[in-house]
């Protein structure tokens, strides 16, 4: 067959493929010299093509088929570098793994992320973090993506989605540490580990979506008010951390929008007797994004808090906490951010015996972004913990740069 009439087939094959590789329709003229046998294939694929378009929706939009295959071997893959540098007039009490904790340099992390559809039932998505220290994986989980009545899974290590700030990444927060409680409540790597999650996007008039997921209770950083550094090990239903929450969004006109989710988790903590901890917790998102405006402005209003009771022999302790902080995207370049920090303290505490009493701490932060791959971070903050005779002063200022491919952060 001559070169130009291969070269057709090849090109009306592709456009008979799904609608990954044609967004648009098109019906080119066949050359004049095919034979009867080359118009009638052509006609067939052309026909299909048109009815593959006709049964389009935004659901099954995903790629299949060759296209499938050749995401699959090649996933989106990123890399995002956070370096600090910090001053502290007394000795630090920072509460994230990430936190610049010292006077001097801090390398937070490199994060490396990758993710793609493995078929059209799952998606794969991996966040793996290199430290001065060695490589940890921080996720890695299956997402279901055609499950019907509104239905999704996830299974694997995650973290899961108590509250607000918790299922997120130091990448997409707005100031250069963990929020105290967040740190003190679910450790220091936020509430994460293996485990299965299931949630429901209701058909109610409003978004609703409910989350409940099942995980192991261990880990000092991911599981601290549960069995935390003490691995005891699952014996029974009643010795995994069961996470439940309900997350809903409100459109209030074209300019403003609330996010409202309630959270709690419940599992085993180590003092022993089968003792239990409860946390409940709550958050608010209220955002002003005026339409009309030309530029990327908004003003963003963020508040959660959380409650803990924990079973101790012959008593219980209980103890809050919570942050509220207000954010200006001025525009695309430049970004202005205050927040309140509070926890309370409570005696006898098993995990912070020295944190008998309240805590306050005041952060403010300017943020330049160069680019949309790139932020320089100023942030100054007033640390007061009750049992310390004086405040901690602390000046950071911290960079962060990425590379490659990497998907748009959940509102």
């Amino acid at each position: 067959m001559p070169c130009r009439r291969i070269a057709a087939l090849l090109v009306l094959s592709l456009m008979a493929a799904p609608s990954a590789w044609a967004a648009t329709p098109a019906d080119p003229a066949a050359p004049d010299d095919l034979t009867p046998e080359e118009r009638a294939a052509l006609d067939a694929a052309l026909g299909a093509d048109a009815e593959a378009r006709e049964d389009v929706t935004p659901a099954t939009t995903r790629p299949t088929g060759v296209a499938a295959v050749l995401q699959s071997l090649n996933p989106n893959i990123s890399l995002i570098l956070d370096v600090a540098a910090s001053y502290f007039s007394a000795e630090p009490l920072q509460v994230g793994a990430h936190d610049p904790s010292r006077t001097g340099f801090t390398f937070q992390q490199l994060e490396m992320h990758l993710d793609s559809n493995v078929d059209p039932y799952f998606r794969l998505d991996a966040n793996i973090v290199f430290s001065p220290f060695g490589v940890e994986v921080e996720e890695a989980y299956a997402t279901s993506l055609d499950l019907p009545a509104g239905l999704q899974l996830r299974a694997g290590q995650f973290l899961t989605r108590f509250g607000r700030v918790n299922n997120t990444h130091p990448h997409s927060w707005h100031f250069v540490d963990q929020p105290i409680v967040n740190g003190k409540m679910l450790g220091g790597e936020g509430s994460r580990g293996l485990g299965l999650e299931v949630s429901w996007l209701t058909p109610l008039p409003w978004y609703v979506e409910l989350v409940a997921s099942a995980n192991d209770p261990a880990g000092a950083a991911t599981a601290r008010s549960f069995y935390g550094g003490q691995d005891l090990g699952i014996d029974g239903f009643e010795d995994i951390l069961y996470t439940l929450a309900v997350k809903q969004f409100f459109s209030l006109d074209d300019d403003w929008s609330l996010l409202w989710g309630l959270s709690t988790q419940l599992g085993p903590n180590p003092t022993g007797n089968g003792n239990r901890t409860a946390l409940y917790g709550s958050d608010l998102h209220l955002r002003y994004r005026p339409l009309e405006h030309a530029g990327r402005t908004s003003v963003e209003l963020t508040v959660e808090g959380m409650y803990r009771s924990r079973q101790v022999p012959d008593d219980a302790l209980r103890d809050w906490g919570m942050y509220a902080q207000l954010v200006w995207q001025i525009d695309s370049e430049w970004e202005l951010g205050s927040r309140y920090d509070y926890v309370s303290g409570v005696a006898d505490d098993y995990l912070d015996p020295a944190e008998d009493s309240e805590r306050h701490r005041v952060a403010v932060a300017a943020t330049y972004y160069p680019s949309h791959f790139s932020r320089v971070r100023l942030q100054g903050a007033w640390d007061a913990p009750s049992w310390r005779d004086d405040p901690i002063w602390t000046t950071t200022l911290a960079l962060e740069v990425l590379i490659g491919a990497h998907g748009a952060h959940s509102y």
